[in-house]
């Protein structure tokens, strides 16, 4: 495979490492983007997991919450140009409306649900996809409930209310006044925006990741010539090292970069004399997941909407 200065810039973003050095990782993995920051994690050449607030993809992500429930749902367009549009933006905040009143989870409740109009999200969105001259695609919704408490959201790179490129929601469980978990939601979710948690604790990370981990920590464990037991132990340190960078709830907090995200809340519990739980929370950043260039997102939303 030929490696373009796309390419090398791409792996640069995702892995922190020198021009020369991604170009020559890339060689050798013969331009897998994933095996080359493995190679150059490995190489202690990247860092564990550099994110970007940065990516491919166009459209906007929308939050609704009402009270104990709430909802994010990404729409994706093929340009930022599509993302302005009034058309689009009223469809997005209307989706997400449905959403939140389904308790949606899943993309095809909400298409099969009434718009509105008259007519089902799906033929709107078909409609919207005719007279704006772009293919659009609802790409994913996620709810979240509690059954006393708020659901708080926040939006980062707002373009209009409730709509942006970073859509979070926050629930917290508690018999607390709707203020405090208000003023507590909202700092939360400004940290998630921030942090990029891969989970609510350490048993949610998704094991595929922590083999992947693994794995690369224990080659590079073994590059040190210590006796087997103190690799195994240097490679269970870089695990737990990692778990607690990437789960929620041990993060350290963004704002005083030095108290767990569990100990935030708790001090919180304990001024406002009741429990307060941190029972779940959702991030979506527009186009996460998708990081390749235009033109093939481009396709891939031609290609989900033609198969809707």
């Amino acid at each position: 495979m030929a490696i373009t200065a796309a390419n090398v810039k791409e792996l640069r973003d995702r892995s922190g490492a020198g021009m020369m050095d991604a170009k020559k990782a890339l060689e050798e993995t013969n331009g897998d983007l994933e095996a080359a920051v493995d190679l150059l994690r490995t190489k202690g050449l990247a860092t564990a997991s550099k994110k970007s607030s940065r990516t491919a993809a166009e459209g906007l992500v929308g939050v609704a919450v009402d009270g104990t429930k709430g909802s994010a749902v990404e729409v994706n367009s093929q340009t930022d140009f599509v993302a302005k549009n009034e058309q689009f933006q009223g469809f997005v905040t209307t989706v997400t409306g449905i959403a939140l009143d389904l308790g949606a989870n899943d993309v095809e409740p909400i298409l099969a649900a009434n718009h509105p109009d008259g007519e089902t999200v799906q033929e709107v969105l078909t409609n919207n996809i005719a007279t704006i001259g772009e293919n659009q695609v609802v790409r994913r919704a996620k709810s979240l409930s509690v059954d006393k408490g708020r659901v708080v959201s926040y939006v980062h790179n707002v373009t209009v209310a409730g709509l942006g490129g970073i859509g979070v929601l926050v629930a917290l469980e508690s018999d607390a006044d709707a203020t405090v978990l208000d003023g507590l939601g909202k700092q939360l979710a400004m940290h998630i925006a921030a942090a990029f948690p891969l989970a609510l604790n350490a048993d949610g990370l998704d094991q595929d990741v922590i083999e992947r981990e693994r794995s690369i920590a224990a080659e590079k464990a073994a590059e040190s010539g210590k006796p087997a037991e103190i690799v195994e132990k240097m490679v269970e340190g870089a695990i737990k090292k990692f778990a607690k960078e990437n789960a929620l709830l041990s993060q350290l907090f963004v704002i005083d970069g030095k108290t767990p995200i569990a100990d935030v809340v708790a001090a919180a519990a304990k001024e406002a004399g009741t429990e307060i739980v941190l029972k779940d929370y959702v991030r979506f950043q527009l186009g996460e997941g998708i990081e390749k260039e235009e033109d093939d997102f481009a396709a891939e939303v031609a290609a989900a909407v033609g198969g809707q």
